[in-house]
């Protein structure tokens, strides 16, 4: 089935419910409880702070996630290990103030050491998941008419108005829940089977 193309809201939400078990699915150490973290607490924290920000340990730890679910680079994590506090929670807290303009947020978190979309796409999920979902190659692979991955800001930009604009479709049809733009970059990883279902 082309989850993409559906508009069974049925079929959006059992690909959705289907997400923590195709996380433990990809049998990668630690995967299931970090991925827990990021979904569950993370977002939970951001939320009680006024302004809101990150800290440059839950930057690392989100960057730990993105990799987990993809692949790892040593290199990136080091780079993001040597921002200094101070400036991830003033740059953090500079990108969230800038929600809900589309890009800014993204090129601001970007200035960061080791982070790109991917990684500024996973902090502003986890704080306005509606309009920022996380940037998952599996994921683009699934939108018509992006062409090929590419780890661009440009790139994010289309494929996170595609997301933001079939979560505004979907939610035309579907009553029962209200579908963000990140809920959806979640239930098509999910459909996708995971990195472990790549291969």
């Amino acid at each position: 089935m082309n989850l993409w193309r559906t508009n069974s809201c049925d079929a959006w939400q059992a690909a959705l419910d289907q997400y923590a078990d195709t996380v433990r699915e990809q049998q990668v150490n630690g995967l299931a409880e970090i991925d827990a973290w990021y979904r569950e607490e993370l977002p939970a924290r951001i939320a009680t702070r006024r302004p809101a920000y990150i800290t440059l340990a839950e930057l690392e730890y989100l960057t730990v996630w993105k990799m987990k679910r993809g692949v790892w680079r040593e290199r990136n994590r080091l780079l993001v290990r040597g921002n200094s506090s101070a400036t991830v929670r003033q740059v953090s807290r500079a990108a969230f103030a800038a929600v809900p303009d589309y890009r800014k947020p993204v090129d601001l978190l970007s200035t960061l050491a080791g982070v790109g979309p991917a990684t500024a796409s996973a902090a502003l999920a986890a704080y306005a998941p509606d309009i920022y979902p996380f940037f998952d190659e599996l994921v683009g692979a699934q939108i018509p008419g992006l062409g090929k991955v590419a780890f661009t800001a440009a790139y994010y930009q289309r494929y996170a108005a595609a997301l933001r604009q079939r979560a505004a479709q979907l939610n035309k049809r579907c009553a029962q829940r209200a579908w963000t733009a990140h809920d959806l970059s979640q239930a098509l990883w999910a459909h996708s089977g995971g990195k472990a279902a790549q291969g």
